[in-house]
């Protein structure tokens, strides 16, 4: 009778450890394993999003007084090409042309800066699943070399003649001219004449790149960088 009791017990315990361990495979199934993962169609928005918000706020920020001008890491300094023309004219007595003349250059690249934003907007839109992927996995400014490497050439050519238009609004030439006319009447001086417009499209561009990669690393290092609910979810 003993024993028959034992065994009943034991059945009755293994009944309700089988039972236990169906019901917490049912649990399981119902709890998710972790977060889901990103759709490609996610992956994209994410980052044609960041890449927006980005170039936004980097153009606000350059196009801006002293946008270029006041700031050490994108401002325009004397072409270096020409640096023998501003020693030369400022031992001459010329430094305050000098500088007036580089303060126009940086005044030139604020004022092409806003009409940057819808060239940049538009430069996003072709971005493929691959890319996406590899933009997500990559380097902090990842995105926009990106960006840089795909547009650059279509940029400049669109980006060219609103520099120019800004040299002429902000009277570049008028500063210049002085001074590079002083230098070349110095004798047997090899003349100089650097591109204006090549250089300082050149130099605008670069310093736009400069913002939107500080933005980038922004959106995927700061969580309050992150402004939509897209963006939390793919950089987070």
């Amino acid at each position: 009778m003993k024993n028959a009791i034992i065994v009943l017990s034991a059945a009755i315990l293994l009944i309700g450890c089988a039972e236990m361990t169906t019901l917490m495979e049912e649990v399981n199934s119902t709890v998710p394993s972790g977060p889901a993962p990103l759709s490609n169609g996610e992956v994209i928005s994410g980052l044609k999003e960041a890449l927006t918000i980005g170039t936004n706020n980097s153009t606000a920020l350059t196009s801006k007084l002293d946008g270029y001008y006041k700031n050490p890491e994108i401002f325009i300094p004397f072409p270096p090409e020409a640096i023998k023309v501003k020693e030369k004219v400022e031992a001459l007595g010329m430094e305050k042309q000098v500088n007036e003349f580089v303060m126009t250059m940086n005044r030139a690249a604020e004022t092409a800066a806003k009409e940057a934003t819808p060239i940049f907007v538009s430069a996003v839109k072709d971005m493929t699943i691959a890319d996406g992927f590899a933009i997500l996995k990559g380097n902090d400014n990842a995105a926009t070399m990106y960006l840089k490497d795909k547009t650059s050439s279509q940029l400049r050519v669109k980006f060219n003649p609103v520099v120019k238009n800004a040299i002429g609004k902000v009277k570049v030439t008028q500063y210049w001219n002085p001074v590079i006319n002083t230098y070349n009447k110095i004798p047997f001086i090899e003349k100089q004449n650097p591109n204006l417009d090549d250089y300082i499209t050149t130099k605008a561009m670069d310093g736009l790149f400069i913002m939107i990669a500080k933005e980038e690393k922004k959106i995927r290092k700061d969580p309050l960088a992150r402004v939509t609910n897209i963006l939390k979810k793919v950089f987070g």
